[in-house]
């Protein structure tokens, strides 16, 4: 054999036993990935580690006055070790796990002693690290677990695995529970929709993960490495809104109560403050099919419809704006009923009907005040049938046709059509524009067009959220959005607020709105409601609306009452909508202290006074300063003790040293936030009502930035 051949043949040779080796390995790559898979996987997640998140501590949300809205209470998933260091000796572990037992049956009552027992004692034979033993357990209750037996050993030796866990909680259930909001919403859709101001201010709200390593054991369990977080969270920033818990609470239940009353499908209501814009209530309620009334959608801000006669403000206003009229122009009201011809073909093209008959001749105020539909269409069509547009451009320099642009998501969009809009109708549609129809509005933006009457010709965005704070500090404030500086001349001003007063004095809101304490300026607008493709005949259908302000001399509020097809007696709108507006306003009217001053109250020397609480001195000064209670300087003492002389209270503001735990016994919750915050603390709270303890005494002195627990009763 020659050299040439044999050098070949160790080739070859060389090469069959790489492919053999390949194919050696390829066999193997098949086996462990195909046959033997499953039992790799499995090992591998047993042994797979990683971060995972811990959920931050939402912010808390604030009424006005400090009182909690939604917050974030701890609650937590216990689990146990059952290899723990305090029961690695099994005699330790069998003496003690039946009083384990009768424990947790007796103070959770879900599973008898006997059930217990076995699923500890099989957790233990299994060599389980991460038994679960209850779920969704309060603060309160782990204060009592951790005494239990075995748990009582420590937190490594008794194997207790405490899991918090943040659950959010609205302290006032349903008050403004739709405004309040949602994390998050599943739509028609199935996508997530920002609801609300927790989905409107989530970035602040939310806070900041923190991260804890945890291990996956065998069947998909994870469980924390050790029981310290690896990365603390950082908790959310505090919504301070614009809500006032005492109005809101009213407006809900006057709303709530008419609803039932009228049989009504759904209503809403907002009460507004008119040099601010800031909304103090807003309700909103739907008819269930149980019969009931609950809040499912936020129908003040997201439902635009024809408003109806509440619109003749801004006809009116524009009327008067042009001097095409003023209040005392004549106007032949046609006993409420005037048909529109088509001139092409003398047929009835429109039939305006006024609710009930205004007489013939009648002025411009008398008309506004009676609510003709008759005199409002006449006046339009005569000044601007030339120049449909003129009267468009004029609405539209209201800001009508434009969102108010509100902090919170679901604003529904404004439509006021012009004579470009491909349902423009020569004939029919300035006459029904006039008295609000062929248009569509919110109820919001509509109380912002009556709201910057009030407020002197400015007009205002709504606003529901005044600040925002992280520990106690103010981090953002917001104030109301100008919209436009003069809706009109100060002249117009003063004629259409005659016309709105002159609404509840004379003419149609006399009867339900109309009071002797102080007066109402407003307007009732009756709509019927077009039923899709059928129209306005097919069904005999409603929305009855009053929006106005008062005092009328001095607007502090404004207001508007939206009620969707009331069955239920009358339908007009000062006797469905009338009586939510006139419970409301008679309640701010004599809670507000700044508008009812009419009779002071007084107080003779040692009359037992209301229990204050620890906090805010210039607070409790200007309580006293409106009661005229006249205060003094003394000791603590006389704060606990109410003590009243023929003089004053007597009372003293808590002070603290700088750089020590501020004592906040005593004091309402929001004195005890701001004090702790401010001084550098992150404050726990739990309960409801004063505080009866704190986590770390006063006076003492801890590093800025640690938590601190305060205790409410």
């Amino acid at each position: 054999m020659s050299i040439r051949t044999n050098i070949l043949l160790r080739v070859y040779l060389a090469f069959g036993l790489i492919l053999l080796f390949a194919g050696a390995v390829i066999v193997q790559l098949c086996r462990v990935q195909f046959v033997q898979g499953k039992k790799w996987k499995a090992m591998s997640s047993s042994l797979s580690t990683q971060y995972m998140n811990i959920e931050a501590a939402r912010g808390n949300i604030f009424a006005v006055d400090g009182s909690l809205l939604a917050t974030s209470v701890p609650e937590y998933e216990l689990h146990m070790d059952m290899l723990a260091g305090g029961i690695a000796d099994e005699k330790i572990f069998q003496e003690k796990v039946d009083s384990l037992a009768r424990r947790l049956s007796g103070f959770f009552n879900d599973k008898t002693p006997r059930e217990y027992v076995r699923m500890l004692r099989d957790a233990r034979n299994d060599s389980d690290r991460y038994q679960l033993i209850q779920r969704k357990v309060s603060f309160q209750q782990l204060k009592q677990v951790r005494k239990f037996p075995i748990f009582n050993m420590g937190k490594y030796k008794g194997g207790l695995i405490v899991i918090e866990q943040n659950k959010r909680v609205l302290p006032y259930h349903s008050l403004a529970a739709r405004t309040i909001g949602y994390k998050n919403e599943k739509d028609a859709n199935g996508k997530s929709v920002a609801v609300g101001l927790e989905g409107a201010y989530s970035d602040y709200i939310n806070g900041e993960n923190g991260k804890r390593l945890m291990q996956r054991m065998a069947g998909g369990t994870w469980m924390p490495v050790n029981n310290d977080e690896e990365i603390e969270p950082k908790e959310g920033a505090d919504i301070i809104s614009t809500i006032d818990v005492n109005f809101q609470d009213v407006a809900q239940s006057a709303l709530k109560e008419q609803l039932i009353k009228s049989g009504a499908d759904h209503g809403c209501v907002v009460l507004m403050e008119v040099a601010t814009g800031q909304v103090k209530a807003i309700a909103n309620f739907s008819h269930t099919k149980t019969g009931d009334y609950e809040e499912r959608m936020n129908y003040a801000i997201s439902e635009s419809a024809e408003p109806g006669s509440t619109f003749k403000l801004a006809s009116y206003m524009s009327l008067l704006d042009q001097h095409k009229i003023d209040t005392s122009s004549l106007i032949n009201a046609e006993n409420g009923r005037y048909d529109v011809i088509n001139p092409r073909n003398g047929k009835v093209a429109l039939k305006i009907k006024d609710a009930e008959d205004p007489g013939t001749i009648i002025s411009a105020k008398r008309a506004f005040e009676e609510s003709s539909n008759v005199a409002a269409a006449k006046f339009v069509y005569a000044h601007y049938h030339n120049d449909p547009q003129e009267f468009i451009d004029k609405i539209y320099s209201y800001h009508l046709n434009e969102r108010d642009v509100l902090q919170i998501p679901g604003e529904g969009a404004p439509r006021i059509k012009n004579t470009n809009s491909k349902d423009w109708n020569k004939i029919q549609s300035l006459y029904q524009m006039a008295y609000g129809y062929e248009l569509k509005l919110t109820p919001l933006q509509m109380l912002t067009f009556y709201n910057s009457v009030a407020n002197n010709g400015r007009m205002i965005a709504p606003i529901f959220v005044s600040e925002i704070r992280r520990l106690g500090n103010t981090i953002e404030r917001f104030q109301a959005r100008e919209i436009n500086p003069k809706v009109c001349s100060d002249e117009t001003l003063a004629k259409v607020r005659g016309m709105l007063e002159g609404v509840v004095q004379e003419g149609t809101g006399k009867l339900v709105i109309k009071n002797k304490l102080y007066n109402v300026a407003g307007k009732t607008g009756t709509a019927q409601i077009a039923n899709g493709k059928f129209g306005y005949g097919a069904k005999n259908s409603h929305q009855a609306s009053f929006c106005g302000y008062f005092p009328a001399e001095k607007p502090k509020y404004s207001m508007i009452v939206v009620i969707h097809d009331p069955t239920i007696g009358s339908h007009l709108a000062a006797w469905v909508a009338g009586p939510v507006f006139r419970a409301i306003a008679d309640r701010v009217y004599s809670s507000d202290l700044e508008m009812n001053q009419n009779a002071p109250l007084r107080f003779v020397g040692n009359t037992q006074l209301p229990k204050i609480k620890t906090g805010n001195r210039k607070a409790v000064q200007e309580v006293y300063s409106k009661l005229n209670i006249k205060p003094l300087y003394a000791s603590n003492n006389a704060v606990g003790n109410g003590v009243d002389t023929s003089n004053g209270l007597a009372f003293e503001e808590i002070k603290y040293q700088k750089g020590s735990v501020p004592s906040v016994t005593g004091m309402g919750l929001s004195d005890a936030v701001y004090m702790l915050g401010n001084a550098g603390y992150k404050v726990a709270v739990h309960g409801s009502g004063v505080v009866i303890k704190q986590s770390v005494t006063g006076g003492s002195i801890i590093p800025k930035g640690s938590k601190i627990t305060i205790e409410l009763q």
